[in-house]
């Protein structure tokens, strides 16, 4: 059973939860035969978080040539068979019914799960399983979305035959929880009480800017959208004022979009690598570290915004929440106020 808690408990332990990963998923990739997928186009499948994670997944195997595209279940059902040659799967808790029904559907493909754990029906039904290990968790995954794309990046080394030291990745997070609490703290009180906020990133940080939005609506239950940095620049950013937010993830033109939004008067917030950008009225700026790998780096990212939700979070007075809409057909198992 994998236990449902708070949800700053959650964010909290991921410096232990991403330890424990690491070390489980490097023990099963020593067993896991990976042959199957090798020359395949590979199509990564997710739903809700996992979805955003299947995004940071493609695009990091198309770094290394190898095409690969991300699908919610909507593109799948019906269609597998043109979507990919071989599938990776993803639901952090293997119950997910919509990935379920689309990986039964791709039977004929190689198809491997990526979960929390290894003991579910996702993992049965593919007969594969890479476990991300990641325990404990909130109904707004943190734990679980961060453990699927540690679990993601080093399977895709392995497919890739790249070579990433990811034990540096636990000591990184460490310095993150220790160094980004005070900015944190003072984005969440400029976001907090605005009507909407718009998340904007490229790259990995493009499937963040869809978790953090995703956070958002769950943890805030704050109208919140993710963006394309390119794409938020033609038409979207127009609604933007006072009463709205902007959270911009990069060190490239996201900076600018930050500081100009922040000019017109939208409280803007900028996570980046960049050392030589400063806090200006309307505009704070978290300053992480880099690893110099787009995967682990995308868990610092994610990880710096959780911070950021917690304290809008308890501001809200919505510490702890859960969902108030639970759908009965989504889970091939009843929702359980204590497990995930």
């Amino acid at each position: 059973m994998q236990k449902r808690i708070g949800y700053r408990q959650a964010v909290a332990r991921q410096t232990e939860s991403l330890e424990i990963g690491r070390r489980s998923v490097a023990a099963s990739l020593e067993s896991l035969d990976l042959s199957a997928f090798a020359g395949k186009t590979i199509g990564l499948a997710g739903i809700g978080a996992s979805y955003q994670a299947a995004l940071a997944g493609a695009l990091y195997l198309r770094a290394f040539g190898i095409m690969a595209f991300a699908y919610t279940p909507t593109d799948l059902y019906g269609r597998t068979g043109a979507a990919a040659d071989a599938f990776i799967a993803l639901s952090a808790s293997g119950q997910s019914r919509e990935i379920f029904d689309v990986m039964r559907e791709a039977a004929g493909s190689p198809r491997l799960a990526v979960c929390r754990g290894s003991d579910n029906p996702l993992a049965d039904m593919t007969g594969a399983v890479l476990a991300a290990d990641s325990g404990a968790d909130n109904g707004a995954s943190s734990t679980g979305y961060t453990g699927t794309l540690l679990a993601l990046g080093m399977l895709i080394d392995s497919l890739a035959g790249n070579s990433f030291d990811w034990t540096r990745l636990p000591g990184a997070v460490s310095s993150v929880f220790s160094g980004v609490q005070q900015a944190a703290g003072q984005a969440a009180r400029l976001l907090q009480g605005g009507t909407s906020i718009d998340i904007v990133g490229a790259d990995v940080s493009f499937a963040n800017a869809g978790e953090a939005a995703m956070l958002i609506r769950e943890a805030v239950r704050v109208p919140a959208s993710g963006w394309d940095t390119l794409n938020y620049l033609h038409g979207p950013m127009e609604s933007q004022d006072a009463a709205t937010g902007v959270i911009a993830i990069g060190d490239g033109r996201e900076v600018k979009i930050a500081q100009d939004m922040a000019g017109f008067g939208c409280p803007c917030v900028l996570v980046t690598r960049r050392m030589d950008v400063v806090d200006a009225d309307r505009l704070v700026v978290i300053s992480i570290p880099t690893l110099g790998n787009a995967m682990a780096d995308a868990i610092l990212e994610i990880i710096a915004i959780q911070l950021v939700v917690g304290d809008m979070q308890d501001a809200a007075g919505l510490t702890d929440i859960t969902f108030r809409y639970r759908q009965t057909d989504t889970k091939l198992k009843p929702w359980s106020p204590t497990e995930v």
